[in-house]
């Protein structure tokens, strides 16, 4: 009773292992990762360990032919938690410098196990050999992914639990062996002997759990980092749209913003207007008039105070939003700003007309500009009066 409840057992953990390495090998086709490689290798070798008991159940055999199947058992279950540790390991680390022991390394490390499985003698012997090793790279994987990020976490707990059964397995085989005078304890034993398989399904499925849980805390960081990139680059776009190319001031597409930002306090605005600015163009070609909006654009920079928002309105007309400067104040700049652009050092003298207003808190916007420009018009027609 005890082999047909065993046989069915592996029966159901045989489809349910295949569709689990299935599962991760269209997954690895799918998103190109490393670590899906790690994970869908390791689950085929754990499909192969059971392929492998599979043989034995059915065709018994001995000797020689028994330590060749015992040998490939053992390799295939200790690559199965090898490769598995090693897929957890990378996910939690990606793009980091300091990789991972080497490949040769954990084949070879593999490599001689599988050899050292040649010398197991009988059944017993390879249940007791294979799953206290197993239990101890599971307990060991289980330490080492609990130090690392979060989203290896739940596979780190289902290897614990692996490890876990895989002791009460071994103990159940000590038990077995007589080594137990309790009668009802060894038949406790064989039932569970019998029964594990199902223990180890429900187990397994919690690591390929943990897996995927893994794989979708880093595909949504990924998705977030991306997220976050694209905002900053669209940001930057927007900075870069919003910047006149000559004069490196904002343009009138940032004026929304700057409004935005001032407007519950209030601000003084100053619309500037280059006087003759067409007769220098003609005069000393567009060179110089290029030369004349940068010079102006600097004389802005140096002449008022570093928060204040200097904008390039127009071809020649720009604009300050200055938040907190009086009118008095602003005076006094703008007529540093005359001195800063008069006549010497070889460079054309660069005249200006400019109207102020003020933007009361919690005004409009577009009046207070309407009325900077009428006061730039009205002193523009005084001084050509």
């Amino acid at each position: 009773m005890d082999l047909v409840l065993w046989r069915w057992s592996v029966g159901v953990q045989w489809a349910s292992l295949a569709m689990i390495a299935v599962f991760f090998l269209v997954l690895e086709r799918s998103l190109r990762l490393t670590e899906l490689r790690a994970w869908a290798g390791a689950w085929f070798a754990n499909l192969l360990a059971l392929g492998l008991t599979v043989v034995y159940w059915n065709f018994g055999p001995e000797g020689a032919t028994f330590r060749v199947v015992a040998a490939g058992y053992l390799g295939s279950k200790l690559a199965f938690a090898v490769l598995l540790i090693a897929g957890a390991w990378q996910l939690s680390r990606p793009g980091a410098s300091r990789p991972g022991p080497a490949p040769y390394k954990v084949l070879g490390s593999i490599g001689l196990v599988t050899v050292l499985g040649l010398l197991v003698p009988n059944l017993p012997a390879l249940g007791r050999v294979s799953n206290l090793l197993l239990g101890c790279v599971f307990i060991a994987g289980s330490l080492l992914l609990a130090r690392r990020a979060p989203a290896v976490r739940w596979l780190a707990a289902g290897m614990a639990l692996r490890a876990v059964l895989f002791f009460l397995v071994t103990a159940a085989f000590f038990v077995t062996d007589d080594l137990v005078s309790s009668t009802a304890l060894r038949d406790l034993a064989r039932s569970f002997e019998s029964t594990h398989s199902f223990l180890d399904m429900g187990a397994e499925w919690l690591l390929a759990l943990g897996c995927v849980l893994a794989l979708s805390d880093r595909v949504s960081g990924e998705l977030r980092q991306t997220n976050k990139d694209l905002l900053a680059a669209q940001e930057d776009l927007r900075r870069l749209v919003d910047r006149d190319a000559l004069t490196g001031l904002a343009n009138r597409r940032g004026l929304p913003d700057m409004f935005r930002r001032v407007q519950p306090d209030g601000a003084l605005l100053l619309f500037f207007d280059l006087d003759d600015f067409k007769g220098l163009n003609d005069r000393y070609g567009h060179q110089a008039g290029d030369d004349c909006l940068k010079r102006f654009a600097q004389g802005l920079h140096e002449c008022f105070r570093p928060g204040d928002g200097l904008v390039r309105y127009a071809g020649d007309e720009f604009l300050v939003v200055a938040q907190g400067l009086d009118p008095r104040s602003a005076r006094e700049r703008v007529e540093r700003l005359r001195v800063r652009l008069g006549p010497g050092g070889g460079s054309p003298e660069v005249r200006f007309s400019v109207g102020l207003s003020v933007l009361a808190a919690g005004g409009q916007p577009d009046s207070a500009l309407e009325a900077a420009d009428r006061s730039m018009y009205e002193a523009k027609a005084a001084r050509t009066a």
